[in-house]
């Protein structure tokens, strides 16, 4: 007669929740997804609610709520993001939601430790994404650290909730994870450089106007990345087992999408969007595997 207790009602609803980030994940993103999986199993469902709460909220500013719109559907995003933003909190003290997304994403921030400090950051960010507009080196510098390095610092709590790290350590730790999530941005930016400007009216970087784009432009641009990615490699080390592998492949991948934007012509990007080829994704996981760290 087996002794295993039953879930109670709530464990079985976040279960439910989860997989729906799961599902939410699986359905966007093939690098990340592949890269997640060398994270011990609580990290790794830890970053897949953070993840797939930043999806959809990239959905209500770039895709699927535009596209409702565009189809005669009755929604405002700046409104639906309000709401999404505005459940979070209320999620956060209830321990419950209706969304299944925010339900799992609350709990993971209950969870490992972070709160409203680095969630609004974020919600700043994707309002900036709301209207078409250019950006200064400062509103720049702003919208990098709300929708990508404080994603990095949701990360980094999942990773180390259970570590103990000098002031020293830590300090150097998340710098590390916030200038990973800069590069990450920065280079996902570059890659998609027509596409935001032609579709979405965007231009991220200052000063950089897509139909004028050069080789000037695109060496200090990489210059920028490159020196966050060598920051982030930096903390590596102090990262536990159950999550260094998984970000070494992340910087790995990075890295390799950066050298091959490198050798690609300035013009030839505004016309084609670059991209690692599976092969080369399953060889970084694979360098991941048996303990290579990024330099």
């Amino acid at each position: 007669m087996s002794n295993k207790t039953q879930p109670s009602s709530l464990e079985l609803y976040t279960l439910a929740a989860e997989r729906s980030s799961n599902a939410v994940i699986a359905s966007y993103s093939t690098s990340f997804g592949v890269a997640t999986k060398l994270l011990a199993p609580e990290i790794r469902q830890h970053v897949r609610n953070i993840y797939a709460l930043v999806r959809v909220a990239d959905e209500i500013v770039d895709g699927a709520a535009a596209e409702a719109r565009v189809g005669g559907g009755n929604v405002e995003p700046s409104v639906a993001l309000d709401v999404l933003e505005a459940e979070i909190y209320k999620t956060l003290r209830s321990h419950f939601s209706t969304n299944l997304v925010v339900h799992a994403f609350a709990k993971t921030a209950n969870e490992t430790g972070f709160s409203r400090g680095i969630i609004e950051p974020f919600f700043a960010s994707m309002r900036m994404d709301l209207w078409p507009r250019k950006h200064t080196p400062e509103s720049f510098q702003k919208y990098v650290y709300g929708s990508a390095e404080v994603v990095g610092l949701m990360c980094l709590h999942a990773f180390i909730k259970e570590s103990d790290f000098s002031m020293q350590d830590y300090t150097k730790i998340v710098r590390s994870a916030r200038a990973l999530g800069a590069a990450f941005q920065k280079v996902n930016f570059l890659r998609d450089l027509s596409a935001d400007f032609e579709k979405l009216g965007r231009s991220y970087f200052p000063d950089v106007n897509p139909a004028t784009f050069n080789e000037s432009q695109k060496a200090e641009l990489l210059a920028d990345i490159r020196a966050d990615l060598s920051t982030s490699s930096q903390a590596l080390m102090f990262l536990p087992a159950s999550s260094r592998k998984a970000v070494s492949a992340a910087q790995m991948l990075f890295t390799e999408l950066a050298n091959r934007i490198e050798k690609t012509p300035a013009e030839q990007m505004l016309r084609a969007r670059i991209s690692v080829p599976n092969t080369t994704k399953f060889f970084i996981v694979l360098k991941a595997l048996i303990g290579v760290v990024p330099k």
